[in-house]
């Protein structure tokens, strides 16, 4: 169906495209209308409905339009550091490796249905035994591939989590480490000798640009397996059911961290058997963002800051609590938040500690179903925070925390009246 019958029928019908579920094509929509308010289209305005029609009719040529962004962007970025030259074209402007993973988990929806498949099979299979797990694990390790698991106490200060001798074929763990870690990175060692076949074709079909992002992608999918072998599909989702999405719950019964968890509950999204769409996304104490993914309508940005009044941003200053927050995007979608901070220390009061905060959220039309809703009123509006996906393409004009304009609007400076923010926007 082309574009000019499908914008006609959305004027007879008055039907709303945004009704439509966020697939892939959903997600490209989202990351094209945000490129799309940069001031250099701004003599050539685009219909969020052409944007929505072009990623649902031309996928492929809409994909390539973000990666040309992305390298013009980097290429602005390069002159705007004035450098005294560039780097290699090729270098300078292929994909990241890193940058490029993200972005093929991102439009699979975080869910790789063969590499799941197989994990759950292999959780089912696993003999197991009141000696919990990660001891089922060792043992089945040592008998069927003959692999040694010894208990290393490191130097403090280490930051090594697993080491695998293949002349010995031996498994080195850190002795400091929690037990979540220990079996998840048994797991990731199963996955690696078992799924190689599995890992190296889903590799070829991705196709990526260079031989690091393969690397770094294989990686990830033996990092995908590990995940799910900790937390099996079925299993795990009929308890996040049973349990109403309670993370601790979930987190005790399963062996496995609260991250562990929420990065799971994000990405059931098997055919047939689909859990609530949730987001989850992982942040540094600089804002940057480490890990994210998105079921939901609710997409992250890419090429900016976020916004301040989320409350993942606040988690900081409330370590060893699960912050609930009622919010509403400027599309008038309404979300409960969550977020708490995560702490990675190896050992000893010397070593390093990572602190992350941890985001994971819903639309409001699934709160029955999550017991962090149970005592909030989400009938009134006035309840809601207002946020958005980043200052720069946030339509909220009179926000008092913006930091800077947003891309493609008037400012209009009053030289005789200052507010909280030193400009209007029209």
């Amino acid at each position: 169906m082309s574009g000019s019958v499908i914008l006609a029928l959305v004027d007879t019908f008055n039907f709303d495209l945004s009704e439509l579920a966020l697939d892939g094509a959903g997600k490209v929509s989202v990351d094209l209308q945000e490129i799309l308010n940069d001031p250099i289209f701004t003599e050539n305005k685009v219909l969020t409905q052409e944007i929505k029609i072009a990623a649902t009719n031309a996928p492929n040529i809409s994909k390539a339009f973000l990666d040309l962004y992305r390298m013009f962007q980097k290429s602005r970025e390069q002159l705007g550091e004035v450098d005294n030259a560039l780097k290699d074209h090729e270098t300078s402007l292929a994909p990241l490796p890193y940058e490029e993973v993200r972005d093929y988990f991102h439009y699979t929806d975080n869910y790789i249905d063969a590499l799941d498949r197989a994990a759950e099979a292999f959780a089912l299979s696993l003999p197991r035994s009141d000696a919990g797990r990660h001891a089922d694990m060792v043992d089945y390790l040592l008998k069927t591939h003959g692999v040694k698991v010894v208990m290393r106490k490191d130097k403090p200060g280490s930051s090594t989590l697993r080491a695998y001798d293949p002349t010995t074929k031996t498994i080195h763990l850190n002795a400091a480490s929690s037990m979540a870690t220990n079996l998840f990175q048994l797991a990731y060692q199963v996955g690696l000798i078992e799924q190689s076949d599995l890992i190296e074709q889903l590799l070829d079909d991705a196709a990526f640009h260079t031989d690091v992002a393969r690397d770094v992608c294989r990686m990830t999918f033996a990092n995908y397996f590990a995940g799910a072998v900790v937390l099996p599909y079925s299993e795990f989702a009929q308890a996040a059911k049973e349990q109403r999405h309670d993370l601790e719950n979930l987190a005790f019964q399963f062996d496995a961290s609260l991250e562990q968890v929420c990065h799971r509950l994000s990405n059931l999204q098997r055919p047939g058997e689909k859990g609530i769409p949730f987001y989850f996304v992982r942040i540094d104490q600089a804002g940057n963002i480490t890990k994210r993914h998105s079921a939901t309508t609710l997409q992250f940005t890419r090429f900016g800051g976020g916004c301040p009044l989320w409350n993942v941003h606040h988690a900081f200053q409330s370590p060893g609590e699960i912050l609930r927050q009622l919010a509403v995007t400027p599309d008038g979608i309404q979300y409960l938040s969550l977020a708490f901070v995560q702490t990675k220390r190896v050992s000893g009061f010397k070593s390093p500690v990572r602190k992350y905060a941890i985001g994971l959220g819903c639309e409001i039309k699934h709160a029955g179903h999550v017991v962090y809703a149970d005592d909030l009123d989400v009938t009134e509006v006035k309840n809601f925070d207002p946020i958005g996906t980043s200052c720069r393409i946030c339509e909220r004009i009179d926000c008092f925390h913006r930091s800077v304009p947003p891309i493609g609007k008037q400012i209009v400076v009053d030289h005789n009246k200052r507010g909280s923010v030193p400009f209007k926007i029209s």
